[in-house]
């Protein structure tokens, strides 16, 4: 891992050391909801952190290609060609190919790459990853700034990477298709002013199912709700985002991070067999998003605002 990549991690892990320590109650209160009954391991987690993932298919034709159980990727299949979302570190982009190849795939027929939110350890890889493949690099307007400029237009002046040319921008409630799929664009801002969650409908088994691709909902250490300025409008983009979360049909829980969907021990439950796809989990969504926006409010009464 290169140097730069390394500090974003580590100042990636003190953020989520923080969030769990502060969550984990709630978590915890929730966590009966989920259906892997069992909280998912803490983000510090050396193990959960830093392991390989053997690929897999998670269902229909969406396949897990994340180089961690922590940093995801997903790979969504057509015989049109690929659309990955999220390309992790530049770090990251070597696991990932190796596991697109694993699975049968061709690096060659990704033709669409998208993001979930534009911070170093989902997009730092787009580059990278474009290079490689050809494809074409797709982002809500305000997250492509970032892109574009490599990590310098993030109101959080976090850590640069090597910036990747953005060749279309996509609106909230825009349909990005390539061959039998169809993804739409819901922007989520907060976590980023461009923050964009995506929707799917699969088939699998002759049923159809609702996919959340979910960007990242939570307040970033050390920046207040209020009174940001340069990004004065989060605590009202919070709000709205969550309204546009809860508004979601939701049967396939996925998102930025696996923590946050329990990702360790639903493949552990895949892999054993149990019959019901274990990543079938709207109750744990509903949670999930309730959980952090509980977070969100409990914050912006500490700064005395209100929505």
């Amino acid at each position: 891992m290169k140097a730069a990549d390394f500090a974003q991690e580590f100042a990636f892990r003190r953020i989520a050391c923080r969030v769990v320590a502060a969550g984990g109650s709630l978590f915890l209160m929730t966590g009966l909801l989920l259906s892997a009954q069992t909280p998912a391991p803490a983000p510090e987690d050396e193990a959960y952190r830093t392991a390989r993932v053997a690929p897999f298919r998670i269902i229909g034709n969406i396949y897990y290609v994340g180089p961690s159980q922590h940093i995801t990727s997903y790979l969504i299949t057509t015989p049109q060609g690929h659309i990955l979302l999220d390309s992790g570190y530049e770090a990251s982009v070597g696991p990932i190919r190796e596991n697109i190849e694993k699975l049968g795939f061709q690096m060659k027929d990704v033709k669409i790459m998208l993001g979930s939110h534009a911070h170093g350890d989902h997009i730092a890889g787009h580059a990278l990853m474009k290079e490689l493949t050809g494809a074409k690099v797709l982002s809500s307007e305000l997250d492509a700034e970032v892109i574009s400029t490599g990590g310098k237009a993030d109101f959080r002046q976090g850590n640069g990477w090597k910036p990747a040319k953005v060749d279309q921008i996509i609106r909230d409630g825009e349909q990005v298709k390539l061959g039998n799929a169809t993804l739409v664009a819901h922007l989520t801002p907060g976590h980023t002013k461009g923050c964009t969650t995506w929707t799917t409908v699969v088939e699998d088994g002759g049923k159809k199912y609702n996919v959340v691709f979910l960007c990242g909902m939570r307040m970033s250490e050390g920046i207040p709700l209020i009174g940001s300025a340069k990004y004065p409008n989060m605590a009202r983009d919070f709000a709205n985002s969550f309204k546009t979360l809860k508004s979601l049909p939701c049967d396939i829980f996925l998102g930025a991070h696996g923590y946050w969907f329990g990702l360790p021990e639903k493949m552990k439950r895949m892999q054993q067999g149990t019959g019901v796809n274990p990543f079938i989990d709207p109750q744990g969504y509903r949670a999930y998003v309730d959980s952090v926006e509980r977070e969100f409010l409990d914050q912006l009464k500490r700064e005395g605002g209100s929505i």
